[in-house]
């Protein structure tokens, strides 16, 4: 749990007013008192933890259940109005930005997007029902993704379109001598 608090603190850019790092903390906690055993013992944190996530709920905006799967170095970039359904999973690396939502497409059916490594999504964006998103994506600002996406793509729209992520080359610029006028 420590070495995870630690890693979301250097992510965050070693700023305690960042609240996508207060979310985080919490939901690290979450996933921590889990791993107590006998449950006797366990049921103090698990009190404390709702009371933890409620006040992140409230104060962050920021809705993470102890059930998701996150990997290593996830970065709520701008916080709130953010929801992630308990089923989803989120690979390494990844930026979720405000507005973004992460769930079930219908209501009482399973389901949950599953987020490959390297994926940076947009204000707003909604990621809905059982779908997969590749590695190396980008998620456009406002984008409702409903069907895969595969590596290295890019989804943008309403319904979101899939289009091959562009590669941008680099351009080497030449600075002209300065010619004075007489």
């Amino acid at each position: 749990m420590f070495s995870h608090i630690r890693e979301h603190w250097r992510d965050h850019d070693r700023d305690f007013s960042r609240r996508g790092f207060w979310a985080l903390a919490v939901y690290r906690f979450g996933r921590w008192r889990y791993g107590i055993r006998p449950r006797i013992v366990r049921l103090p944190f698990s009190f404390l933890y709702k009371v933890l996530r409620l006040l992140a709920e409230i104060l962050c905006g920021i809705e993470i259940p102890c059930e998701v799967t996150i990997g290593d170095h996830f970065v709520v970039e701008h916080s709130g109005s953010i929801v992630i359904s308990g089923d989803a999973v989120f690979g390494d690396d990844c930026i979720i930005r405000q507005g973004v939502t992460v769930g079930l497409r219908y209501t009482g059916q399973r389901g949950s997007p599953v987020i490959g490594d390297r994926v940076d999504i947009g204000a707003g964006a909604k990621l809905l029902g059982s779908i997969h998103i590749g590695n190396d994506v980008a998620i456009g600002a406002n984008a409702v993704v409903l069907c895969d996406v595969p590596d290295g793509s890019t989804a943008v729209g309403v319904p979101a379109r899939v289009l091959p992520r562009r590669r941008f080359r680099r351009v080497e610029r030449t600075v002209l001598p300065l010619v004075e006028k007489r």
